[in-house]
């Protein structure tokens, strides 16, 4: 387990946050160059002192000198290194690893902190630190080094796949994340040595991905502090016009602030709670976004300040709360109670806001202590395993659950931006809580869907999803949830992923297992019709089939840039090749023979024997939507590029405009005498307007064994109308039936099946 090596942490962080002045890296006497002097002495040492002295209150001596020998290895490694600054560049990672100390880090992550940059930037074997110090320092660094970045096309690309490493090095072990949080805080604390466009770029990086991650960890008070030095980097001005408005506002009430404070200090001794009250204001970012997002004025804004209640006991916190409520009224709707359902980071708290004195609303929050811990060092609050102690609390367990799902959703994806894409989507601040009809509370983002929650159960009930029941109706799996929904998923083993669903889901496990089956059935099912075409060119050819193993497959992958005899066949049944110039390529007369469109429009000519369609081969065969054929219908196949084979009927408009303009593309096709049931076509209904046209229209559709999909109609008030219907038949004969059906219906006057 990652967390294995880690020792027992305190609450040392805070203090350490509060130090950012200190923590900064430290200034020669003299003025720092912008760029480093070719007279700056090489030997400028920042002081490890202060480090030291952090880290001998929890580590053994033993450890404290290794720690002292990763310092001595990593100050040489970035001798005559400087920062933008002019300060020589180890006070950076001195910085970062007092950071980590503060979170009571064991001694591997502390040298890994002093260390972090020097493969990246001095080019330090990993088996050297491995050797030098140990496997664990080696792999955390490596997670830590970004990758090079001429291994790729574009700066976007390679720092997605900097971050995915990052990422599943973090899955494996948290401590990677701790140490580039510690990193990128003082990188922002100090952004002030760089462009503006640069620490715009990279304010916007932190606000995106970092912040977020610390907040997914439960790092609030590390995520507040990243909040407000983004918003001053991207916002200057608005920033210091802010900042200045909240000093003077803390002016104008500290008076009544100063009277609640002193009425709450009194109340609860008096009701017997022994409790620590402490005055709290938003942080400069929050009060932004609320701006923002409601678009009110600074003044308007009245839940700047509040106040937190810590006692001893849980149940004190509602005993607290209880006693607040008989002295200020409170506000309706506003309180949320976090202790009995956590957020998804751990955060547990009684929220609720009175109306106080002139009439201000203040918050007030109630937790115990162990609560405030938690609520401010999350994840790094205790470590997962203690020598003797083997345990794991709610906290870590969701932490460790999340970071399992980043390796789930990597095994899923390929490509880097698609795994950054889905990691963005999964560190949402926001959550909603429903239940599984066994009672088992469910944690997802704002604007879930019954499908992520069935994903979020088990990847089979999300892949066999047809229906669902939200509160015991039945609702469509496109819903949004809300917290309390009783959600219920309805299965069928027939049932498969749409690729509709991608435009509602919101978790990335979701998105990233819809897309992993649309991508590996697709493949599938491509590759067997592709070698349906083949075998079609082949007998028309009059050439033996050849073996799967025909050393001719391999010739064919390297002349054409594909990797195998099933990325060919792939790409004939997607129509990004032609079967019959790929059976060509097997004539043992012409085997090279040139793809001319000449040649192509030889061997297409002579295709006589068409592929048989059964309606329900998947992806790489599909009806038109534009016509919806049918069994019975003649219809003719046209090769779509990417999409493989799609179905028209002969007399669909469509078809025939891209048949005049890509003749090549076109074979003929055939209905098998065993096809699928269940298939779409489209009618317009002329009826009279009159009451319950619809209700009968219905009953006899469904009389006649159909079912109505889809159905518009004109909003007008005339005395006609037309609606417009999408039906299930079985073939043109159950079509017919199905319209003999409707014709019952005195009110209907004209029926027309569209064709393109």
């Amino acid at each position: 387990m990652a967390f294995s090596s880690l020792r027992g942490a305190s609450s040392g962080l805070l203090a350490v946050l509060k130090k950012g002045p200190r923590l900064r890296r430290r200034q020669t006497k003299r003025p720092a160059p912008l760029s480093p002097a070719a007279d700056t002495p090489p030997n400028t040492i920042a002081s490890l002192a202060p480090l030291t002295k952090i880290i001998s209150q929890y580590l053994d001596a033993k450890d404290v000198e290794r720690v002292k020998e990763a310092y001595r290895f990593a100050d040489q490694a970035h001798l005559g290194q400087f920062r933008a600054s002019g300060e020589p560049y180890i006070s950076h990672p001195i910085a970062v690893t007092e950071i980590c100390a503060g979170w009571k880090l064991d001694a591997d992550s502390l040298m890994a902190a002093l260390l972090h940059d020097v493969i990246e930037d001095q080019g330090i074997p990993k088996q050297e630190l491995a050797e030098k110090f140990s496997a664990d320092v080696a792999e955390i660094v490596d997670g830590l080094s970004k990758l090079d970045r001429l291994e790729f096309a574009t700066k976007a690309e390679q720092q997605a796949e900097s971050f995915r490493k990052m990422l599943l090095a973090m899955a494996r072990d948290v401590r990677v994340i701790l140490i580039k949080l510690a990193d990128r805080l003082h990188n922002m604390r100090t952004l002030n040595a760089v462009n503006p466009e640069k620490r715009r770029r990279v304010a916007r990086e932190t606000l995106d991905i970092y912040s977020p991650i610390a907040h997914r960890l439960g790092l609030n008070a590390l995520f507040r502090e990243l909040q407000d030095l983004c918003f001053q980097a991207i916002y200057p001005n608005r920033y210091r016009v802010l900042h200045k408005a909240l000093m003077a506002a803390r002016g104008n009430r500290r008076e009544v602030l100063g009277k609640i404070t002193e009425a709450v200090k009194i109340a609860l001794p008096a009701a017997g709670i022994e409790a620590e009250v402490n005055g709290r204001e938003k942080s400069l970012y929050s009060i932004y976004t609320k701006m923002t997002e409601q678009k009110k004025s600074f003044s308007d804004v009245l839940d700047i300040y509040g106040f937190r209640v810590i006692v001893h006991t849980l149940p004190e916190c509602y005993l607290a709360l209880g006693t607040l409520h008989q002295m200020y009224r409170p506000v309706p709707g506003k309180f949320k109670d976090y202790i009995a359902i956590p957020k998804l980071n751990g955060y547990q708290s009684l929220h609720t806001t009175l109306v106080g004195p002139y009439g201000t609303p203040v918050e007030f929050q109630f937790r115990t202590r162990e609560m405030d811990h938690v609520a401010e060092e999350g994840v790094a609050s205790h470590w997962l395993y203690k020598e003797d102690d083997v345990t794991l609390n709610n906290l870590q367990k969701r932490t460790h659950q999340w970071l399992q799902s980043l390796l789930d959703i990597q095994s899923q994806t390929g490509d880097s931006g698609e795994f950054l894409e889905h990691v963005k989507v999964d560190l949402f601040p926001d959550a909603v809580y429903v239940f599984t009809p066994q009672g088992k509370i469910i944690s997802l983002p704002r604007g879930a869907t019954p499908v992520d929650f069935a994903y979020t159960i088990h990847t089979d009930i999300g892949n066999q999803a047809i229906a669902s029941k939200i509160n015991g109706e039945f609702s469509p799996l496109r819903t949004e949830l809300r917290s309390g929904d009783s959600v219920e998923i309805i299965t069928s083993p027939a049932s498969r992923p749409s690729a509709q669903w991608l435009n509602y889901v919101r978790t990335g496990r979701a998105r990233s297992e819809i897309r992993h089956y649309l991508r590996t059935v697709k493949y599938e099912e491509s590759v067997a019709f592709g070698q349906r075409l083949l075998n079609q060119a082949f007998n028309e050819l009059k050439l033996p089939h050849p073996a799967d193993d025909d050393p001719e497959w391999e010739k064919l992958a390297k002349g054409s840039g594909a990797s195998s005899r099933e990325e060919i066949l792939a790409d004939i049944g997607l129509g990004k090749r032609l079967a019959a110039v790929v059976a060509r390529r097997f004539a043992p007369e012409n085997a090279m023979l040139a793809t001319t469109a000449a040649a192509v429009d030889e061997i297409t000519s002579t295709a006589a024997t068409p592929i048989l369609i059964h309606g329900n081969e998947g992806q790489a065969v599909q009806l038109a939507p534009c016509c919806g054929p049918l069994p019975g219908d003649a219809i003719i196949g046209g090769i779509r590029l990417g999409h493989g084979l799609v179905v028209h009927m002969e007399e669909c408009a469509v078809a025939q405009r891209q048949r005049a303009r890509e003749p090549e593309r076109w074979i003929p096709v055939a209905w098998d005498t065993n096809t699928a049931r269940h298939l779409s076509t489209r009618l317009d209904v002329t009826v009279i307007n009159e009451r319950g046209v619809l209700g009968r229209l219905a009953a006899e559709i469904t009389d006649a064994d159909s079912n109505i999909i889809h159905l518009t109609m004109q909003d007008e008030a005339t005395a006609t109308g037309v609606l417009h219907l999408t039906v299930q038949v079985d073939s043109r004969k159950h079509l017919a039936q199905v319209i003999r059906a409707i014709r019952h219906v005195p009110q209907v006057q004209k029926i027309v099946r569209l064709k393109g």
